[in-house]
């Protein structure tokens, strides 16, 4: 199972991270995924009060359940962990943040396993671990998460009529967290398979897995939110919901209340390492595109667009002239990348990918997660208040934009809160940019933005940080706020600022 974790940070957003965690492990986050869907069976149990509105009734899963519970595995895991002598104990090998508890680092840093890495001799250590899986075909396909089965030297899935079967890894793809297992056997029960296209959120959802090793256990809830963003490096638009799930339900089926499996419970948050509310699944039409790439070539080439985006919130959609806070936000541009290459720039808006809307920064990354490398992505951008329509030819194998920032005299403020200089030619060079601005301090509006003194101020509403005049000419043309676009680390991203 995997873990995810959830930290505040002192800019203008909320920022949640994700991590991992594996098979019956424990830790303050935990990833569990989910999969397939299909036919209607629920079945009313109540109805509301007379005269409180439409009769509503409850659903009764027990059919559903009867019907596929069959269909869903255990799958036990046997492996080996290299770790050194050296490597403190389980929660203290965390990569320390060099910047002290800075919230930059907190939100671009991967939550990763293992990232301690202490200096004695490396020792193998055997590992244990358990998921769920479901079948999707009666010739012995299941599908499960990839998290899973990492580093597994033996894979054994149980069925529900306790037979076993020693099972092979096809493949598994870590970006989407899906895996394909294979098994000797014919004749098997299935899942039906639906669209999470169809799903609402509020709608009834069933999931069937084996927390904590307690085989076919069955959980309900409903819908939280769909096309949910975890800032883990995946391209998965989740689907949140309140339903159970806990360590070993990672890769089971999540099923709608017609008995369709919809999503693959991934991932949960929690503080505990237990259930608390928010639990995390891939989308079945995702998972089946995966699938069917993992079966035919055994792993996945995933195309990538070379950007950076985030969310827009009122404050940023006020800054950029958009008429409601959608689409996703191009907080930096890799150099040489596709995108580069089609025109796009830092402080675009993307609103429409191949004519899907783009209403959530989730759903760029969701546009892209099956293309092919070489394929081309029509995309319509907003740009210093107008509408343009750009073509980009995506790339593979992503890599990662490289930038660094730096400090150092003074300048005066203005509504912004800000004292600026401009950066020196070896600054700029050590920075990897064209222009920029130092920011030696950060009070008021800036301040409480989360903007801090040594931050690097690339550029305000879209236009380039050149000068003081410049900012100060941009600010005074703004109305309720302004975006700065900041680099900090090796990252960047826009910072609504609520003007003074």
């Amino acid at each position: 199972m995997q873990t995810l974790s959830l930290k505040s940070t002192r800019l203008v957003m909320a920022l949640l991270a994700a991590g991992a965690i594996g098979g019956a492990s424990v830790t303050a986050l935990q990833n569990i995924r989910a999969a397939h869907a299909l036919p209607q069976l629920a079945a009313p149990v109540a109805a509301v009060a007379a005269g409180a509105g439409p009769a509503m009734a409850l659903p009764d899963f027990s059919q559903i359940t009867a019907q596929y519970g069959p269909a869903v595995v255990n799958v036990s895991v046997t492996g080996t962990s290299k770790a050194s002598r050296d490597t403190p104990s389980a929660g203290r090998g965390q990569r320390d943040d060099p910047f002290g508890n800075d919230p930059f680092f907190e939100f671009f840093r991967r939550f990763q396993q293992g990232q301690g890495q202490g200096q004695g001799t490396p020792k193998e250590t055997p590992t244990r671990g358990q998921g769920s899986g479901f079948i999707v075909s009666a010739d012995g396909i299941i599908l499960t998460n990839a998290h899973v089965v990492r580093d597994a030297t033996e894979v054994s899935v149980k069925l529900t009529d306790r037979r076993e079967f020693l099972a092979k890894v096809l493949g598994a793809d870590p970006k989407t967290d899906i895996a394909v297992l294979k098994i000797d056997a014919r004749d098997l029960p299935v899942v039906a398979l639906g669209r999470t296209s169809d799903l609402k959120v509020g709608e009834w959802v069933l999931a069937i897995g084996s927390p904590f090793g307690f085989e076919n256990t069955v959980t309900a809830g409903v819908v939280s939110a769909k096309g949910r963003s975890l800032p883990d490096d995946s391209a998965v638009p989740f689907i949140q919901t309140d339903v159970a799930v806990n360590p070993g339900n990672s890769g089971g089926p999540l099923f709608n209340t017609r008995g369709q499996v919809i999503g693959i419970n991934s991932q949960i948050y929690s503080r505990t390492g237990g259930y608390q509310g928010l639990s995390f699944a891939i989308p079945i039409d995702l998972a089946l595109g995966i699938k069917d790439k993992l079966v035919a070539h055994g792993k996945v080439e995933h195309a990538r667009l070379g950007v950076a985006v985030q969310e827009i919130n009122q404050a940023l959609a006020d800054s950029f002239k958009l008429d409601k806070p959608e689409g996703a936000l191009v907080a930096a541009v890799e150099k040489g990348g596709p995108a580069e290459k089609a025109g796009l720039q830092a402080g675009d808006v993307i609103r429409r990918a191949d004519g899907r809307p783009v209403v959530s920064s989730a759903d760029l990354p969701a546009a892209i997660a099956l293309a092919t490398p070489g394929d081309k992505l029509d995309l319509e951008v907003w740009r210093n208040g107008a509408a343009l329509h750009l073509q980009a030819r995506l790339a593979g194998a992503p890599d990662k934009v490289e930038q660094v920032a730096s400090r150092e005299d003074n300048a005066p403020r203005g509504r912004l809160g800000l004292a600026l200089r401009a950066l020196r030619p070896d600054e700029l060079r050590e920075a990897g940019v064209d222009s920029g601005m130092l920011i030696e301090n950060a009070t008021g509006p800036a301040a409480l933005a989360g903007v801090e003194p040594g931050d690097v101020l690339l550029a305000i509403n879209g236009t380039a940080a050149r000068s003081f005049e410049q900012v100060s000419a941009v600010v005074a043309k703004s109305g309720k706020s302004v975006a700065l676009l900041i680099q900090r680390g090796e990252e960047k991203i826009f910072v609504p600022v609520r003007l003074g």
